[in-house]
């Protein structure tokens, strides 16, 4: 007897601190606060920080080059059963010893080399759950669920990795699209599951802008033993409308208690023509509040009406505990592409600061039947301006060198945020990239404070009439969408000069820390440098677009990667960066934390982004501090120690500018000839 009471009370002792140890869902809780409660590395020690392991799962040997190169390693590896667990781009999922980094198992769905994913190859994570209800023992009692590029919804044993034979046919479930596709990897799915009272949530990642009659964004709860459907819900409210997607392809978010899944769906289709789909698209680009176990609406709130700009829910909702005047309100947390933050009750939806209904710009294309008003939060600011002007361009050279971004933003039409697509061109900023994006945003609670990455950068969007769309071969660099029976086709295109630098002024990424309760911007900081992309490592500090999330510690630090090869440590009081640790690949993915035998670790994938055009790898990489008698290493530095790079980065730049006055004087002398 005292044996038993023994043992529960280690059992509960044990499920308190698995918080505090690790990272045990995707977004670090299921709320998606992305918070630890480690403070073993503080700012006062960061600098100490050396590189634990390297693990690479192999990709660059073989796989990356199969697919011609379009992955994205975006996963966010989680502690479990005393294993590190994450997904490769393949869906493989690799369970790792925490301290060393050694591979214990490995499991391989056999996802094929040509499915030519919409979305590139990519896996952001996987879904942990215990079932309660089963034998200690029994195999599959604790489980990672895993959906794949090529729309397969896998269980295996977390301790294992062996798939769950009891769960659908060997492990898996196949999802049932319900439409014929126009090539394998139309539809796929990109985030990791949820997974509540029994039942296992899924979204999907849909090719956009094919055209107007595309698959369902259909949400799908799985029975978490079985494997069998639960219930499915379509989110758009179709009224004899044609059009499909509102998909759910970011991560969601649970709240265990209210036994509530919050959704953050996605546009209609096609993104930039809703003459076929009239009214305000519900639920569409919304956060929508579903019961698990059901599958019923709770509620939904909609942050863009009848979008025609791609301004989707990028990111998962946040669940947080804010202190308001009124008293402490569950709250969820919404940031958007545009860069707003919605604060919205959690249990009704209703914002918590009022959110205003704005007139926006009309005049849309031919057929067009365009919101007159967006909502607009009144309380907390946008975490980025939302307007560009002329004197916004950014010139690196005089215009006599380089005059491509005049000649590109010329003539479009730019009447600021929710300015419509046209024929003549608009231009769109933020881009449809973010504001914010995938990565999410993370909460402290101890301090109320919301910190999120923001990108900066500016689309060219164009319509181009069905006729001359059917005929035309879209520019090199530009992403094409024929919107079939729309009567407009789609060019996109980022902007950028002819030296290969964003048109708009940096910094092109940010990490922003917004007060909640007070509704202010306490700072911003850049995040990324030039050093991965400029001749010989010049590092221009004018950041990078940033599509990944961050973390923050009770040891008041934030990590997060950029696109270039470093994992970054920032002082969460004053936003300045601290450390940089060195990567063999950029780390376009959120880091976790957690303590293993007393030690704290920081993780990231670091596998590169192949939209983003940045070098590619295979690496999981892990930090420590130092240990007694351990110098650190090349692998880690503070920013402000000195180096060779620095010195050699005066030489590079003198080069540049004498290269740039022989280019000018050479566009100078052809102009006269």
């Amino acid at each position: 007897m005292v044996f038993r009471i023994v043992a529960a009370t280690l059992a509960a002792i044990s499920l308190l601190l698995a918080p505090a140890r690790g990272w045990q869902h995707w977004g670090g809780d299921a709320g998606g606060t992305r918070f630890s409660p480690l403070a073993q590395i503080t700012p006062d020690n960061v600098d100490r920080l050396v590189r634990a392991w390297h693990y690479h799962t192999g990709d660059s040997d073989s796989r990356i080059a199969a697919v011609a190169g379009r992955t994205k390693f975006e996963a966010t590896p989680l502690l479990v059963e005393d294993r590190l667990v994450f997904c490769t781009p393949f869906n493989e999922v690799i369970a790792l010893d925490p301290g060393t980094g050694e591979q214990t198992w490995r499991f391989d769905p056999k996802v094929g080399n040509g499915q030519r994913p919409a979305n590139r190859y990519a896996c952001r994570g996987v879904a942990y759950w215990v079932d309660a209800a089963a034998p200690a023992e029994v195999a599959c009692r604790s489980r990672l669920f895993m959906g794949t590029v090529d729309a397969r919804l896998i269980a295996l044993d977390a301790r294992t990795g062996r798939p769950c034979a009891g769960f659908g046919t060997d492990g898996e479930v196949r999802i049932d699209v319900a439409k014929e596709l126009l090539w394998p990897g139309e539809f796929q799915i990109t985030s990791a599951p949820v997974v509540s009272r029994g039942v296992v949530v899924v979204g999907s990642s849909i090719g956009d802008n094919q055209r107007v009659d595309a698959p369902a964004g259909t949400v799908r709860g799985f029975d978490a033993r079985s494997g069998e459907l639960r219930w499915s819900f379509d989110p758009l409210i179709h009224d004899g409308i044609d059009a499909g997607h509102a998909n759910v392809w970011a991560p969601m978010s649970v709240d265990e208690d209210r036994g509530l899944v919050f959704l953050p769906t996605s546009s209609p289709s096609p993104d930039f023509f809703g003459g076929a789909r009239p009214g305000d698209n519900r639920h569409s680009d919304s956060v929508v509040a579903l019961r698990i176990e059901t599958g019923a609406l709770a509620w939904s709130f909609q942050t863009t009406h009848h979008d025609v700009w791609d301004y989707d829910l990028p990111a998962q909702p946040t669940l947080a505990r804010l202190q308001t005047p009124q008293g402490a309100r569950d709250v969820v947390l919404q940031p958007t592409k545009q860069g707003f933050v919605f604060v919205l009750d959690r249990d009704t939806g209703v914002p918590v600061w009022p959110v205003e209904e704005r007139a926006v710009p009309q005049g849309g294309a031919d057929g067009e039947k365009l919101s007159p008003t967006q909502p607009f939060p009144s309380h907390v600011p946008p975490l980025l301006e939302q307007r560009f002007t002329p004197e916004d361009i950014f010139r690196a050279v005089p215009r006599i060198v380089d005059s491509t971004c005049d000649d590109q933003l010329a003539g479009l039409r730019n009447d600021g945020l929710y300015t419509p697509p046209t024929t003549q061109g608009t231009l769109l900023f933020p881009m449809t990239g973010g504001g914010v994006n995938w990565g999410g945003a993370a909460f402290d609670p101890v301090h109320q404070i919301l910190y999120a990455n923001v990108s900066r950068a500016i689309h060219i969007v164009r319509l181009i009439p069905r006729a001359e769309a059917d005929r035309m071969t879209p520019p090199r660099g530009v992403d094409f969408g024929l919107q079939r029976g729309a009567p407009f086709a789609v060019t996109r295109a980022v902007a950028m000069s002819w030296l290969g630098l964003l048109c708009n002024r940096p910094p092109w990424g940010e990490m922003v820390a917004v007060d909640l309760k007070a509704g202010r911007i306490l700072w911003r900081s850049t995040v990324g440098t030039t050093e991965d992309r400029a001749p010989l490592g010049l590092a221009f500090k004018w950041g990078t677009p940033l599509v990944n999330g961050l973390a923050v510690t009770a040891g008041r630090l934030v990590f997060t990667g950029a696109m270039d090869a470093y994992l970054r440590a920032f002082d969460a009081g004053t936003g300045q960066e601290l450390w940089q640790g060195r990567l063999p690949a950029p780390g376009v993915a959120n880091p976790m934390t957690y303590d293993w035998k007393g030690e704290q670790f920081v993780v990231i994938a670091a596998g590169g982004h192949s939209e983003a055009g940045t070098s590619l790898g295979d690496s999981v990489v892990a930090f420590r501090l130092a240990r007694t008698g351990e110098a650190p290493s090349w692998w880690s530095r503070t920013i402000d120690r000195p180096g060779g790079r620095f010195a050699g980065g005066a030489l590079m730049a003198a080069a540049v500018v004498v290269a740039l006055l022989a280019l000018a004087g050479w566009r100078w002398r052809r102009r006269r000839a």
